[in-house]
């Protein structure tokens, strides 16, 4: 038992560090063309923070992390420069009753330290909160409509 545990444990291990080292920190002009160009759209009146690159599934997206207005925006394209996904921290106060009973209801006794919408190729498609209940950590999400998801998004 105690070898198939172990045997366990290294496998997650290996999986783990395989799909960490999937990312990899970019410089703007190693970006493909398309990338740069969607990049200097998406960042305009932003501080950018950074570049990156990850495969995933077989896809290989680019990342450019920002701040804009004060806030975090993170947002994700595929080497044509589409924008596939956008992350952007938003005030608690400033959403929905119904999206700000959700996440309440679904973080408990635990502190939402940290808000963001998720919008899948132009499409609000879930807001993500921080929780922090204790010393533990964790995520939790609902739909536009305050709702819990199906599934992550």
């Amino acid at each position: 038992m105690q070898i198939e545990t172990l045997a366990i444990a290294l496998g997650l291990t290996v999986i783990a560090s395989q799909t960490s080292a999937q990312e990899r920190k970019l410089k703007r002009s190693e970006l493909p063309a398309a990338v740069q160009q969607a990049a200097a759209a998406q960042t305009r009146g932003a501080k950018v923070r950074g570049y990156s690159t990850e495969k995933e599934n077989g896809q290989v997206t680019y990342e450019v992390e920002m701040t804009m207005r004060g806030h975090k925006r993170d947002v994700t394209l595929d080497s044509a420069g589409t924008v596939l996904e956008v992350e952007e921290q938003v005030s608690l106060d400033s959403l929905p009753a119904a999206v700000r009973t959700g996440l309440r209801q679904l973080a408990g006794s635990g502190h939402i330290t940290k808000v963001e919408s998720l919008t899948k190729r132009g499409t609000l498609v879930a807001y993500e909160a921080r929780v922090r209940t204790g010393t533990k950590r964790s995520e939790i999400q609902v739909g536009p409509d305050g709702k819990p998801l199906a599934h992550p998004e």
